[in-house]
């Protein structure tokens, strides 16, 4: 197996960090190593600035333990030097002898202040930083999840869009916890540099006056500047990477370039810098300070201030000049109306009254309710429901709403924004006071009430809904009605690639060679308009592939598919626990059914005489009402080769009505006829 380059150099890095601390290396070697880490913190510390976001850097928090480790290997190595040889190398030595200027005194306060800084200053802020990033993400996590399947609910994103959001939301939570601990590598490493260097000294001390024969002055002035040097390698690289670490987690909210943001937000505003060039200016005309400083320092701000200020008006001028041949541009250019074509759909129009239920900055959930309706819808039927646009519109009153299917409006409703709508389900004989109205679902009276009477209507047994269950409610049956419409020939495509994996033999036999995409489309269209769900496709498919090879008649197709769904069909109408009340139907009616069938190449349709129908229809309409006395489901029984045809021939004046044949009920369940339709 080939090995990549770039997992040959992390392995390098770090098994020599732990050969490291095992093994002595020589002075030269050290030197060459202390300049690699040095080169290494520099290139981190300029990453993170410029850096556009966080994410950019997201595997931070493991290269924080890398460096650290490493660094703290090299510390060890250093140590070995010092102790066992007085000689660390020219790095060391170098750092020693320039930084404190040949003085230890102010070697070894130059190397306490750097020590402090990194301490008190750059490690404390960049954890608790990383603390309080890492729990304000996590909380926001929800609501961020919230907004990205809201814009996916209003259309503002697509589905690839979306799992691209959620992926990088995930990233950043990731990334955030793992910041949270890894700032804890940099204030360790630092402990352990001070640790180190304090070891060093007294080690260094006791070597060079025990083994070394050498005075206590010489002994302190050979150690001290070796340890000064070996902390000054080591502490210099770690408040590198300290600031890198602060840099990234401060910049959080930041999307563009820190040096772009940062000059432009200190030295965009003209009167601000005229102000403090002024300022300056009069320090150094009127105190003691050095005018020669002062006053070149304000004039320059004085003079950059008009600059900006010049900049600033031309900008503007552009600005508009360029706003206003868009807006010609736009006027001249013909008018493109491709966009007008595309229809939504599903849409929820509402009036500005409204629009608190939608925002969700007023408290308003519909979006969430929608997200909700969504996943009932598909959960319920197994389809998937189209995008769900919702819509303000002022040309509607303020507090009317309207559903459209494809463009066309096909339900509207009334809410008041304050109130609360109550409706008696049947056995409440005490009335309230409220606005009559009726509600919209399903057109039963109803009334509205206020806040005050809702706890009262409630022990009484009313049934109270707030105005989003409303529109919710509403919207969601539209879509039940309309479902079978919604469903394309592309959201055919996708069910069918959602279970080929694990279905491909079943898919290979059956599309394309014995059904096409629309013959499929046709035969869940069928389905789902009378309520059936489609969620078991496998067992759908497999009735298709039995029964294709004899007839493509979708309408045939269905029934064999109902047949084969009977254990749902029975769970969903019928109880096992009792007898379920039905209609049946005459089997004289069903043979002037069958007689009057035509069977065509486009398919089969009824010729049945029109006085008939209107007595076959009428004789339903009598039954029916006997079921709705009972307070039953309207259900009519027929026989399987009936079932298809009776349901066409009455769906138009009965469009609640079930119809289901004897083939599509489990034989456990106990049916009691009420009724028979007669001509």
């Amino acid at each position: 197996m080939k090995i990549k380059k770039n997992d040959l150099f992390m392995g390098i890095y770090l098994l020599s960090a732990v050969l490291f601390f095992i093994i002595s290396i020589p002075s030269w070697l050290l030197d060459f190593l202390l300049a690699f880490n040095i080169g290494i913190a520099l290139v981190v510390l300029f990453n993170a600035l410029y850096a556009k976001e966080v994410l950019d850097m997201a595997s931070y928090p493991t290269l924080l333990l890398f460096t650290t480790i490493f660094r703290i290997s090299l510390n060890v190595s250093s140590t070995k030097l010092i102790l066992r040889d007085g000689d660390a190398g020219k790095v060391v030595d170098t750092f020693g002898q320039f930084v404190g200027g040949g003085n230890l005194v102010i070697g070894i306060i130059i190397f306490i202040v750097l020590v402090i800084i990194q301490f008190v200053v750059i490690n404390k802020g960049s954890e608790r930083v990383s603390e309080v990033t890492a729990r304000f993400t996590l909380d926001a996590m929800a609501g961020k999840q919230m907004a990205i399947d809201s814009d996916l609910n209003t259309g503002a994103i697509t589905d690839k869009e979306a799992a691209e959001r959620r992926k990088k939301l995930q990233k950043e939570n990731s990334f955030f916890g793992s910041m949270d601990g890894a700032t804890k590598y940099v204030k360790g490493d630092a402990t352990a540099g001070l640790i180190i260097t304090g070891i060093n000294l007294i080690g260094g001390l006791i070597m060079g006056m025990v083994y070394n024969n050498m005075t206590i002055n010489d002994a302190m002035q050979r150690y001290t500047i070796l340890t000064i040097g070996d902390g000054l390698c080591s502490q210099i690289p770690s408040l590198l990477i300290s600031l890198a670490t602060g840099i990234l987690v401060t910049k959080a909210s930041s999307d563009g370039e820190l040096g772009d943001e940062l000059v432009g937000q200190l030295f965009s505003i003209d009167r601000v810098l005229l102000m403090v060039g002024i300022a300056m200016t009069l320090l150094g005309v009127a105190t003691p300070l050095p005018y020669y400083i002062f006053i070149p320092f304000g004039l320059l701000l004085i003079l950059y201030s008009r600059r900006i200020g010049s900049k600033q008006n031309v900008a503007a001028i552009e600005e508009e000049v360029e706003a206003e041949e868009t807006e010609a541009q736009e006027i001249r250019k013909p008018e493109n109306v491709v966009s007008l074509l595309n229809v939504d759909p599903i849409e929820l129009e509402f009036g500005y009254g409204i629009i608190p239920l939608a925002d969700v900055n007023q408290g308003g959930d519909l979006l969430d309710r929608v997200v909700m309706i969504r996943r009932q819808v598909a959960l319920e039927l197994g389809a998937v429901v189209p995008i769900i646009r919702l819509r303000d519109n002022i040309q509607l009153n303020p507090n009317q709403y309207v559903i459209k299917i494809k463009g066309i409006q096909v339900s509207e409703g009334e809410i008041l924004f304050d109130h609360y709508m109550a409706m008696n389900p049947g056995y409440v004989e005490e009335e309230i006071t409220g606005i009559p109205t009726f509600e919209p679902s399903f057109h039963l009276p109803a009334i509205w009430i206020t806040e005050g009477q809702r706890e009262r209507a409630e022990s009484l047994g009313y049934t109270v809904v707030d105005p989003p269950s409303i529109i919710a409610t509403h919207l969601t049956e539209v879509i039940r009605q309309h479902i079978a419409e919604l469903l394309t020939r592309q959201d055919v495509q996708n069910l069918i690639n959602n279970i080929k994996d694990n279905n491909t033999a079943l898919i290979d036999e059956l599309v394309p060679k014995l059904l096409g995409i629309g013959d499929i489309q046709k035969v869940l269209q069928n389905l789902l308009s009378e309520g059936i769900s489609i969620r078991d496709l496998v067992t759908i498919f497999e009735t298709l592939a039995d029964h294709a090879s004899v007839t493509r008649d979708t309408d045939i197709l269905t029934e064999y598919v109902r047949q084969s769904l009977k254990r749902a069909i029975s769970g969903k109408y019928f109880s096992q626990n009792e007898v379920t009340n039905v209609v049946t139907l005459d089997p004289a009616v069903e043979q002037d059914i069958m007689a009057a069938v035509k069977n065509t190449e486009q398919g089969s349709y009824l010729t049945l005489d029109p006085e008939k129908t209107n007595q076959i229809v009428k004789s339903l309409g009598d039954e029916l009402k006997k079921l709705e006395d009972l307070g039953k489901n309207p259900i009519v029984i027929t026989s399987p080769i009936v079932r298809l045809y009776f349901k066409k021939l009455v769906g138009d004046y009965f469009k609640d009505v079930i119809v289901i044949s004897y083939n599509e009920v489990e034989s456990n369940v106990e049916l009691q006829s009420v009724g028979m339709v007669t001509v």
